[in-house]
């Protein structure tokens, strides 16, 4: 099966405009997002969509940069974003990664890759039960789900956020649900705000060593600095609806 891993970028954040060009230790947080998929060993191609819109021409630029491959799709439906962008690069499986997750983890992703490929399920996630931190959220789909997905879902948050109507309908899909070896899900290391980005780069000034480190790496780091935590505990996860 041809995994490829698709990872969305926009500059037109509502929180944070340009977040995903933000500098984070002499790198920007796409490149370390886009570096940090790239050393998964089960997915065979990785692509950054964005959209069509001129604002998101720094992301083509970034890409580029980086060498990796840049697919530029709707800015609103980014489900039709994900849908196109699979059929040009020939998918079978489609990983969802968003580029505000600078943490994004190897391993979680090649669990739930191998997961989704040893069941045979339609979709595999490590988000159904939120167990990981949040910021280590990795999704993968068939390209039948995601066509399925793109011809029935209706409401916006579903076009919006690419796989509700999935996983909101076991009935219709197989699901596959991977959790960790504890509950981390008080973590927060996704990229929202000011102060996400703060707790992201403090993280990076204590690891940073080409960016190769396991989210495990980060957890002791956290034991030994308790008060990092801090930096972010306090921001509220948006609803889907908000968007």
């Amino acid at each position: 099966m041809r995994i490829v891993a698709i990872i969305q970028a926009r500059m037109g954040s509502t929180r944070l405009p340009g977040k995903v060009l933000m500098d984070i230790g002499g790198e920007t947080m796409l490149a370390r997002v886009v570096n940090r998929v790239l050393s998964a060993t089960r997915i065979d191609k990785t692509v950054v969509a964005t959209t069509v819109s001129e604002r998101d021409e720094p992301i083509i630029a970034e890409c580029r940069k980086l060498g990796v491959a840049c697919f530029r799709g709707s800015e609103e439906d980014v489900l039709d974003r994900y849908y196109q962008a699979a059929l040009v690069y020939k998918a079978e499986g489609i990983v969802r990664i968003t580029s505000d997750c600078p943490l994004i983890d190897r391993e979680a992703i090649d669990k739930v890759v191998r997961e989704f490929e040893n069941q045979g399920s339609d979709y595999a996630s490590n988000t159904l039960e939120r167990t990981y931190p949040r910021g280590l959220d990795t999704e993968v789909m068939t390209t039948e789900a995601l066509a399925r997905a793109w011809k029935e879902a209706c409401e916006h948050y579903q076009r919006a956020h690419v796989t509700p109507y999935i996983y909101q309908n076991p009935g219709i899909f197989q699901l596959c649900s991977m959790t960790a070896d504890g509950d981390y899900s008080n973590h927060r290391w996704t990229v929202d705000t000011s102060e996400d980005l703060t707790f992201i780069r403090a993280i990076y000034k204590r690891l940073n060593d080409g960016g190769d480190f396991g989210w495990k790496d980060v957890l002791r780091a956290l034991d030994k600095e308790r008060q990092l935590m801090e930096l972010n505990k306090h921001i509220q996860q948006k609803a889907m609806e908000e968007d």
